[in-house]
């Protein structure tokens, strides 16, 4: 799917590769790459943060009468972060907390490296990355198949997959798509997982509509010309784009009709086990370069650009994208009880709704899926 930047055919950076269609294929993908990434070579040790270590020192000659002193430093917790595959406007609170220094306050020395979203999967499982960007109906199917992850923290409380139309095609509702052409990347992921739910709200199938696949993630483009009355897309992507070239646009969302875990912040089970302060101290860090941003979108534009300068071309559209990256991240459970506070029953409600689409060969629960002690509070 697009990437909510001026390029209308790059893929957003939190696009997802799982489908029922697919599922098979790509459960082997998740697994072999999970199995190379675990055979990838031993990585370096790092030092729990407040541990103690002896600076260099030279050593004392034989006539020295006094011993050279060792100072004492405490070595920060090293945590390689991965951030979906493109650097972009919506990764703003993690790119405020590194230039902030929220981060290394914390008492982290944080990298960051951007993959895909089965990557990045396999990568945290394996213990290759501490913390990644990952959707929820991605670590379902993951954790299903053995994959040891777990959600951390949510970061779009709202799901951030819609179907979006021009105001003129006058659909308003799901039920409206019935017999219209309906663009979209292809039969899989997270968008595909959302258009079934939004159909089926309406008593509808995909065999209800006629789709038209965009494997060039040129589904807006296909929705402002005319040649699909709706498609699928990303709520801070298409739409905005869509609005900043001129055409009012209606958005479908999912998130009264169907619960579906949005994308948020997972972590290794391993990592979480010998690192769980530390990875607790970057979720907080992280939510506090959030809130910041949500009170005062400028700083986190500001952010944005210093760490992808090339965004400053087009400031507007960014901070467009931005805008509406701010309003999905906070759902009715966030607003109760805080940024990237998790919504335990909604996941049970997405797993419940996941295995009817097969993509949950093994059951799990969301205790299996989503622990909530990292979050400020506990929760």
């Amino acid at each position: 799917m697009s990437s909510p930047g001026p390029t209308p055919v790059s893929r957003h950076p939190l696009e997802v590769f799982v489908s029922s269609s697919h599922s098979r294929f790509l459960v082997v993908g998740f697994l072999f790459v999970f199995l190379v990434a675990a055979c990838g070579g031993q990585t370096a040790t790092h030092s729990p943060s407040g541990s103690a270590a002896p600076s260099s020192a030279g050593s004392a000659t034989a006539d020295s009468s006094v011993a050279p002193s060792i100072e004492p430093s405490i070595a920060p917790t090293a945590l390689s972060v991965g951030l979906g595959y493109i650097p972009n406007v919506q990764f703003a609170p993690f790119y405020l907390a590194q230039q902030a220094g929220y981060y290394e306050d914390a008492g982290l020395a944080v990298t960051f490296q951007n993959k895909i979203d089965p990557d990045l999967i396999a990568l945290v499982g394996a213990g290759n990355i501490d913390v990644g960007i990952a959707d929820g109906t991605s670590v379902i199917p993951a954790v299903s198949n053995g994959i040891p992850i777990q959600y951390i923290a949510t970061l779009y409380g709202k799901f951030p997959n819609v179907v979006f139309a021009k105001e003129s095609t006058g659909i308003r509702s799901a039920a409206d798509l019935k017999g219209r052409k309906i663009g979209t990347p292809g039969r899989y992921g997270s968008g595909w997982i959302m258009l079934q739910a939004l159909l089926g709200s309406a008593g509808l199938t995909t065999d209800d509509v006629e789709i038209v696949e965009y494997p060039d993630y040129t589904q807006r483009i296909a929705v402002s010309e005319g040649a699909v009355a709706a498609a699928t897309g990303f709520a801070n992507n298409e739409p905005v784009q869509l609005e900043l070239s001129g055409d009012k646009a209606t958005v479908l969302r999912i998130d009264a009709i169907t619960p579906l875990p949005g994308p948020g912040l997972i972590a290794g089970t391993a990592a979480l086990d010998t690192k769980h302060d530390a990875i607790a101290a970057f979720v907080a860090a992280t939510l506090r370069a959030m809130e910041e941003i949500k009170a005062n979108p400028q700083a986190g534009l500001d952010a944005a650009i210093a760490a992808v300068p090339e965004l400053a071309a087009d400031r507007d559209t960014q901070a467009a994208v931005l805008a509406a990256t701010i309003d999905s991240w906070t759902g009715p459970v966030q607003a109760a009880s805080g940024l990237g506070a998790i919504d335990t029953k909604g996941w049970t409600a997405s797993v419940d709704y996941l295995t009817t689409l097969g993509l949950v060969p093994s059951p799990v629960t969301a205790g299996d899926l989503v622990r909530t002690d990292l979050l400020p509070g506990g929760g």
